[in-house]
């Protein structure tokens, strides 16, 4: 496990904590608050891997390119942003919540890899 899931790990339990704590109440802002860091560090592992792309042999085409690096980082931010989405949409609206919740999760990842192909980014053929 490397230091940015660590300390992913480490927001999480402090989120799980601070709502133990707090209650259900405050459970939409410890969410959102949660949803901001795995952003902030998503963008930053991203940052990370695009610079480190951009100074390996392939250079600047690498960035130009996306790739794997970029679907692979929009997949896991969703996969992270599905799971506090799903328990939202399952506690107040029940199956039909999920229902919805998962069709916005589908239509945006099916919208991502459309723009990709769209664009003549994606590598996979």
């Amino acid at each position: 496990m490397d230091a940015h899931a660590r300390e992913l790990k480490k927001e999480l339990d402090a989120t799980l904590d601070a709502r133990r704590e707090l209650g259900p109440e405050y459970e939409a802002a410890l969410v959102d608050s949660f949803v901001e860091k795995v952003d902030t560090q998503v963008r930053r592992r991203l940052a990370e891997d695009r610079l480190s792309a951009a100074r390996g042999p392939a250079g600047p085409a690498a960035l130009a390119e996306g790739g794997f690096g970029e679907r692979f980082g929009f997949a896991i931010v969703t996969l992270v942003l599905a799971i506090p989405l799903s328990a939202i949409a399952a506690a107040h609206a029940h199956l039909s919540g999920l229902v919805v919740a998962w069709a916005g999760i589908l239509g945006v990842n099916f919208a991502h890899a459309h723009r990709l192909r769209r664009w003549g980014r994606d590598t996979r053929a």
